[in-house]
């Protein structure tokens, strides 16, 4: 995981200090991931940019992308295989914030993908108990069920 955090303050001895244009090439591609930039964005992942970058709150550009909705843009960064169980500074996963915005899309690419419900001091799970999401309670204990049938089957 790289880490964009404080950006030219607390640099590492080993990490050479970012000019202002550096921080505001990385901080457009933490906007690409909001406003659903996927050609800007995957462009310049493809050209080397981690794709787990983190920003100073360790938003990552899935964990952005989950929170404003742009589901293009969470399954370009899927494809280009981004962590689904990385937690930022407040111990978020993207599919926290996918369950927060009650996106089952989003949510259910991301537990495709692998990501972990439970993972991390507010959960996806914790978040639906927290918030009174009964809804995304629901959908969640389907998509287990769900997940739990096809196993059985492969058996």
């Amino acid at each position: 995981m790289s880490k964009l955090d404080g950006m030219t303050e607390n640099q590492s001895e080993n990490q050479p200090e970012l000019t202002d244009e550096q921080i505001e090439f990385l901080n457009s591609l933490f906007d690409y991931a909001r406003e659903g930039q996927v050609v800007a964005l995957t462009s310049a992942i493809d050209q080397g940019i981690p794709v787990d970058l983190t920003n100073h709150n360790g938003d990552t550009f899935l964990i952005l992308a989950a929170y404003r909705e742009q589901p293009i843009i969470v399954k370009a960064l899927l494809e280009r295989q981004a962590d689904v169980n990385l937690l930022n500074n407040r111990g978020q996963s993207a599919l926290t914030c996918a369950v927060f915005m009650q996106n089952e899309d989003i949510a259910r690419q991301l537990l495709d993908a692998g990501a972990d419900p439970d993972l991390g001091p507010q959960s996806a799970r914790a978040t639906i108990s927290a918030m009174g999401l009964d809804h995304m309670g629901d959908f969640l204990a389907a998509y287990e069920a769900d997940q739990s049938a096809r196993s059985g089957e492969q058996k």
